[in-house]
């Protein structure tokens, strides 16, 4: 990329204030160049894409600063200019497909009607145009598309029509907030190869994308931006910032997130220390330095933007002791002590918790018609015939697509949605459906940590409440005694005493996640079931968080059914790996080889969409067609036959596969290919570029 190029969009010395005082960010985007801007939240990444649209909300203002698009200066324009601008020459897919479109208006209608309002055209040639952009965004069944309203389609198909809509202008600028976000790692694979599709057949177009997902900048950016506390810290090529990161917290970032194949036997993940200032209280100094392990005297002086190279920018003070390597500039290792042998032979005593044949349908509600003419219709087949167990002190991993079933799953082991069929033996004895048939004891002995703490928590219980409910509930603790279990707890979860009298909304978003973690261990639980725990949190958080879990796996010989849809956090926290398909298992085995050939083939679709945190790292596109079928649907034979890349033929379509077992990796897959077959066809789906060993 010649950076010597007019920049498409050139931001200087710019401030926003919100409404304390903001801090400069200087950074350009060239003509056909993808700029990633990362961060935690509350970084600003967000806030700098509306800037640069004009979109700034009320209390928003730039108060100083240049802000230039292909050479004019965005802040000298009115609003009645901007719409000139806005969906032209400027576009923004937003996060949130689904709340960006009028939930009362068909697709069609909408992407008619901004076809014909930006480019002028007639009712048949906004139609026409509108079917050549959806033929070139991929989308398939157009016509159902056009006539569905938002609620009707996919999300993955929603983003590709709001992508659509914003390249049907050919912009100068693009502009993605986070567009991957909320989808499926084999939908998200998808978009990005699309977006890497436009780009290529739009040489000219510049690109921002927002994200605070490692691997895709990795794989689609050309830069990337790092911002922290609202100021740029540092600025390079892609390659560069992977392998030569000048900030210490560029390097926290990286150190924060395994990569697909790491494991907690061999690498240790290292948490940003302490947490983000709040706007009116960031130091005049470093922003970063009170939680960076370089502080010393000269970080409380305000650093500039240092060139560390060419084209490589780094507000630290000390960046030419770090390209020497005459400093370390990672966080320092979790207190705790590691010994993962002695948690390996926790799960050599049995199951914890056995499962065989279990079956959850769900019967859809009857229309209007149905109820007229005595219809009834197919049950919805959310878990069927899973047979598991969760060996004691171990951690299993429970990996899917949404609607796979695996939050099913979790209810009806909590017994929250009773299983239909089948049977749950725990700790030897047989464990009632019903949760309402289970005695104390069993209700102490099984606990859930779930995705959203801010959904579970109550607002108006201070953190004490909260921890002090199940003490008393569950275990009949008198309120005398409960203070010090209260403090026990936090203490478990590394959370300060202080905190027990702070209300939810007081807390950040991974202080929430371990009170919630902190409230199932106040019953001393035998089996806790995380499900999706860290995927609302910033990749700093949710390396705590995997450190807490693996911890407690270890002291607390903690069992643990830990749920996600990502691959590369359950290989590393996991000893076992267990992989859901529209309501079945189709893999299951130990960790240590689950990222080895023969995979069944939807794993090895998994994995081949998985964005790996190397620009080097070589992966094969391994990509799915269609949406998941209708769980309620009559499917025989293998229930992956649909979307499966190595379909058989007519042996896939009727006859149910069999149960294979791979002797050399301990690994059970659900297919009609031998292992052996499986093996040779699949050559190696990624290459590893691991991090190095810290024990």
């Amino acid at each position: 990329m010649n950076l010597a190029q007019e920049p498409v969009l050139n931001v200087k010395d710019l401030c926003i204030t919100y409404p304390q005082k903001g801090e400069k960010k200087t950074f350009q985007i060239q003509p056909g160049q993808t700029l990633g801007l990362v961060g935690e939240s509350g970084s600003g990444k967000t806030t700098i894409a509306l800037a640069a649209l004009r979109y700034l909300p009320e209390e928003g203002m730039i108060c100083e600063g240049e802000f230039s698009f292909l050479g004019q200066n965005l802040l000298e324009l009115s609003k009645r200019d901007m719409r000139d601008i806005w969906g032209t020459q400027m576009s923004f897919v937003p996060q949130d497909a689904r709340s960006s479109l009028n939930p009362s208006l068909p697709i069609g209608v909408q992407v008619g009607e901004l076809l014909r309002y930006k480019l002028g055209l007639s009712k048949s040639g906004a139609a026409q145009r509108m079917r050549e952009l959806f033929q070139q965004v991929q989308l398939s069944d157009i016509e159902r598309v056009i006539s569905s309203y938002p609620h009707q389609i996919s999300g993955g198909m929603l983003q590709r029509v709001l992508t659509a809509m914003a390249i049907s202008t050919e912009p100068d600028l693009l502009i993605l907030d986070e567009p991957t976000s909320s989808l499926d790692v084999t939908t998200q694979a998808s978009i990005l190869d699309l977006f890497r599709q436009l780009l290529m057949d739009n040489p000219s177009t510049a690109v921002l994308y927002i994200t605070h997902n490692l691997g895709v900048v990795s794989q689609l950016c050309d830069r990337i931006a790092v911002l922290y506390a609202s100021e740029l810290v540092e600025i390079a090529d892609t390659q560069r910032i992977y392998r030569q990161a000048r900030h210490p917290y560029t390097t926290a970032l990286i150190d924060s997130v395994p990569r697909l194949g790491d494991n907690k036997s061999k690498v240790k993940l290292r948490p940003i220390q302490g947490r983000i200032p709040p706007l009116g209280e960031r130091p005049s100094g470093c922003v970063f330095e009170p939680r960076c392990p370089l502080a010393i005297d000269i970080c409380h002086e305000y650093p500039p933007l240092y060139e560390a190279a060419k084209d490589h920018l780094s507000r630290c003070h000390r960046w030419k002791e770090i390209r020497a390597g005459e400093v370390n500039p990672r966080q320092p290792m979790p207190e705790y002590n590691q010994n993962q042998e002695s948690a390996d032979q926790a799960g050599t005593t049995g199951p914890l918790l056995q499962m065989e044949d279990i079956q959850v349908h769900f019967q859809k509600r009857r229309s209007i018609l149905n109820l007229i003419f005595g219809k009834t219709s197919s049950p919805v087949k959310a878990v069927n015939d899973i047979d598991l167990s969760i060996p004691k002190g171990q951690i299993t991993g429970l990996v899917g697509e949404s609607g796979s079933g695996k939050t099913t799953l979790a209810r009806s082991i909590l017994g929250i949605h009773p299983a239909d069929q089948g049977e749950f033996q725990f700790q030897g004895e047989n464990l009632p459906k019903e949760i309402g048939q289970r005695d104390l004891q069993t209700l102490s002995e099984i606990q859930i940590v779930f995705q959203d703490p801010e959904d579970t928590l109550n607002p108006y219980r201070s953190v004490r409440q909260i921890l002090q409910r199940p003490l008393h509930r569950l275990r009949r603790f008198k309120k005398d005694d409960m203070e010090e279990q209260v403090h026990r707890l936090l203490d478990a979860v590394h959370l300060s005493p202080e905190l027990s009298t702070r209300l939810p909304d007081q807390l950040s978003g991974g202080e929430k996640q371990r009170v919630a973690i902190a409230r199932s261990l106040a019953t001393q639980p035998q089996l806790v079931i995380a499900d999706e725990p860290i995927s609302s949190l910033d990749v700093s958080v949710q390396a705590s968080i995997l450190n807490l879990f693996n911890k407690l796996q270890i002291q607390e010989s903690l069992s643990l059914l830990f749920i996600s849809h990502d691959l590369t956090v359950v290989g590393y926290l996991a000893d076992e790996i267990a992989v859901m398909y529209l309501g079945q298992l189709m893999e299951h085995g130990p960790t240590k080889s689950a990222f080895d050939p023969p995979f069944h083939p939807y794993m090895e679709a998994l994995l081949s969409s998985v964005p790996l945190i190397d620009p080097d790292a070589e992966q094969q596109d391994i990509r799915l067609k269609g949406d998941v079928p209708n769980p309620s649907d009559d499917i025989r034979g293998c229930p992956f036959h649909s979307r499966c890349p190595r379909f058989l033929g007519k042996i896939c379509v009727e006859e149910t596969p069999p149960w294979r077992e791979d002797s050399q990796s301990e690994k059970w897959y659900f297919c009609h290919i031998p292992a052996d077959d499986l093996k040779e066809q699949q050559t190696q789906v990624f290459t590893f570029h691991n991090h190095q060993e810290d024990y």
